[in-house]
């Protein structure tokens, strides 16, 4: 498979499936349902729902069950997009080319919208319709709950909060951004792999490997755009780490060696890849792993 080709099939195929979805949802609270489809429709790479579909097709999985999964996982990164922006956090007015949620809805509609789409991510997984086993719901359950909460996203947001106007040590920064940034990719290659009973443990090893490191070139990938990003391009506010004064890998190790450092992560990621245990094709997360060093946004 080409990445060029299905990067925009998967992008289409989730968000229309997310937009259905929230379409058939009664209107007794327009303007949250208004507000969740501003905030998971509008734009976006949907790169962790391809990172589900890639995975899980590895294994075979068929991409209807692969939908509930996909949405899941970017209902999940919405939402912790939405808090991310809000004035108690890193007050952005730019997500995706256009106003935050908290700018054109207001604050308390952010914060409920936010909790709406988290929720949302578990009725997509636990929907009976998906055709996901019992076992599989469970497991992939865990696995984004647990990298969505304190041991993810959300400790790695207290831990980024924690750090503004501070000095971080290099080790420090990784174990910041595998938690706000990285975690969620981790969760979004193994839960589309999870999605299929009885993958082995040393396949799913090796993709955690995968992620991992992918995790952690676009992270740093991101850091060398917001100095050198085109906001234009980006879809949201250059600069804004500067702004914040926090620790970023450009500070730390200057853009080029944090540029090399990235390349230097993409090619471990692609590395794992190799494992005897993944016997499918990998060209798909391998090409990701090329993606997160070259791109513009």
């Amino acid at each position: 498979m080409d990445l060029k080709q299905f990067a925009p099939y998967v992008a289409t195929r989730v968000t229309d499936f997310m937009h259905d979805y929230i379409e058939g949802l009664d209107d007794h609270a327009k303007d949250l349902k208004e507000s969740m489809k501003y905030a998971l429709l509008l734009g976006g790479k949907r790169a962790r729902p391809l990172l589900v579909y890639a995975a899980g097709k590895l294994f075979g999985q068929n991409e209807a069950c692969l939908d509930y999964v996909a949405a899941a996982v970017e209902c999940v990164h919405s939402y912790s997009l939405i808090h991310d922006d809000m004035p108690e956090m890193d007050n952005d007015s730019l997500r995706r080319g256009h106003a935050t949620v908290h700018v054109k809805f207001g604050q308390a509609l952010a914060l409920l919208t936010g909790d709406a789409l988290q929720a949302l991510a578990f009725e997509f997984l636990s929907d009976p319709a998906s055709g996901l086993s019992s076992k599989s719901v469970a497991s992939l359950t865990r696995l984004l709950a647990v990298n969505a909460g304190y041991t993810g996203i959300c400790g790695g947001q207290a831990l980024d909060l924690a750090s503004e106007k501070k000095h971080l040590e290099i080790e420090e920064l990784k174990l910041l951004h595998s938690k706000k940034t990285g975690a969620l990719i981790r969760a979004a290659v193994l839960m589309g792999a999870s999605s299929v009973e009885n993958v082995s443990a040393d396949a799913l090893q090796a993709l955690d490997d995968y992620a991992r490191f992918t995790g952690l070139a676009f992270q740093v990938w991101d850091d060398v755009l917001d100095l050198i990003g085109d906001t234009a391009v980006m879809g949201k506010n250059q600069g804004s780490d500067l702004i914040l004064e926090k620790s970023t890998y450009p500070s730390l190790l200057g853009i080029e060696k944090a540029k090399s450092f990235a390349r230097e992560c993409a090619e471990q990621a692609k590395a794992a890849l190799q494992s005897p245990y993944l016997r499918g094709d990998t060209s798909v997360l391998s090409q990701f792993a090329d993606f997160t060093v070259s791109r513009d946004h």
